[in-house]
């Protein structure tokens, strides 16, 4: 008999927002894998998307920094909304990337190594937990970085020297969410997996397989086009595709990343 714990029927249920006793049900028959009980769930009709911000950590900060031809990136996470307004918190994740430039720490676990010290500092004065989460840096001629409120932030490496344009792309991955730059890089087990999702909720409608084959075929095309920088809609200008901005405007993206707090936690 597998032990289904309540932490992890409730981080299910707050990662989805299901009732407890379908979350349950979904760790059950997915023995315990927690990214197999969501994909239950979305099989079995439950959820169409996930929660990107789960209320257990939604508090915190995203900080960029850029320096010579480098560009960092960190999300910073505590518990309430008091401490991630904090200026010794938001300067504590302004101070790791300063140091992450000086010292060239470019490694998750060695960063939260060296400023472990700071960070038991900041968890006695505040009284609560604080996490060093996420952390990533860029390398280039031309870095760009966007930082929306502290709540999401991005970093991105291109060949472009318009840096206007740029700034307008940044705030459309911001805004947008794209995974990947380009229909091409999607892991092929990423659209299997989607593709068998989908053809069982079409097939639980009670469509036959020739024609829920062509429902699937065309949520998949959305699918791909959705988590894929290049063919999503500019925000700016919506007529256009973001591969036709970046085309009229010789732009090549090369690498992009996307924080925001709490994301998928």
């Amino acid at each position: 008999m597998i032990n289904i714990t309540s932490y992890l029927v409730k981080k299910l249920r707050l990662r989805t927002g299901i009732g407890i006793m379908d979350c349950k049900q979904a760790l059950i028959n997915s023995k315990g894998d927690f990214e197999q009980a969501i994909i239950y769930l979305r099989k079995h009709g439950k959820i169409t998307a996930l929660k990107k911000n789960a209320n257990i950590a939604a508090r915190g900060v995203v900080s960029t920094y850029l320096k010579d031809n480098f560009g960092y990136m960190i999300e910073l996470n505590c518990e309430t909304d008091f401490v991630s307004r904090h200026i010794e918190f938001i300067n504590f994740a302004k101070n790791i990337l300063i140091q992450s430039h000086l010292q060239q720490l470019k490694d998750l676990e060695w960063l939260r190594t060296v400023f472990e010290e700071d960070r038991i500092s900041l968890i006695s004065k505040f009284n609560e937990n604080i996490i060093i989460r996420r952390f990533c840096f860029l390398e280039g001629n031309t870095i760009l970085s966007y930082d929306h409120i502290g709540r999401v932030g991005v970093l991105l490496n291109a060949q472009s020297c318009d840096k206007e344009v740029l700034k307008y792309i940044a705030m459309h991955i911001a805004a947008s969410r794209p995974e990947y730059i380009d229909v091409s890089d999607i892991p092929k087990e990423i659209v299997h997996q989607e593709r068998e999702i989908q053809l069982e909720i079409a097939l639980k409608t009670g469509k036959n397989k020739e024609i829920a084959q062509k429902i699937v075929h065309g949520r998949i095309n959305k699918f791909i086009n959705r988590i894929s920088l290049l063919e999503q809609d500019f925000i700016i200008d919506p007529t256009k595709k973001v591969k036709t901005v970046l085309n009229e405007n010789n732009i090549k993206i090369l690498k992009f990343f996307r924080f925001e707090v709490g994301e998928n936690i």
